[in-house]
């Protein structure tokens, strides 16, 4: 099964960092990084607001125990958000690449 993988990151050289660790190890096909997201969520007690980079990242879902043991190895934040999303389409050759980036 295809997934799509979201995870913020404190900056964009962090999420740059966790890109290129994804891409290195074949757990990702590609990842797009949308830098400067205004975040606003409940931490430790109240509301919060950020600034963070959002990763999009193209896998499958038997990668995700390895993205999450990556991602939490390379990240700054004590519970980093990694959430999978399934894709229930898309254009079959666009799908083949994604199995062949990942082989």
């Amino acid at each position: 099964m295809y997934i799509i993988i979201f995870v913020t990151a404190s900056s964009k050289k962090e999420a740059q960092k966790i890109s290129a660790g994804l891409i290195d190890k074949k757990l990702a096909a590609c990842v797009n990084i949308i830098d400067k997201v205004d975040s606003l969520f409940f931490w430790e007690g109240k509301a919060q607001k950020a600034k963070e980079s959002l990763l999009i990242i193209k896998s499958k879902k038997e990668k995700m125990p390895k993205v999450i043991k990556l991602v939490k190895a390379l990240h700054s934040y004590k519970v980093p958000e990694i959430i999978a999303f399934p894709v229930i389409a898309g254009d079959k050759p666009y799908l083949r690449w994604i199995d062949a980036a990942l082989r």
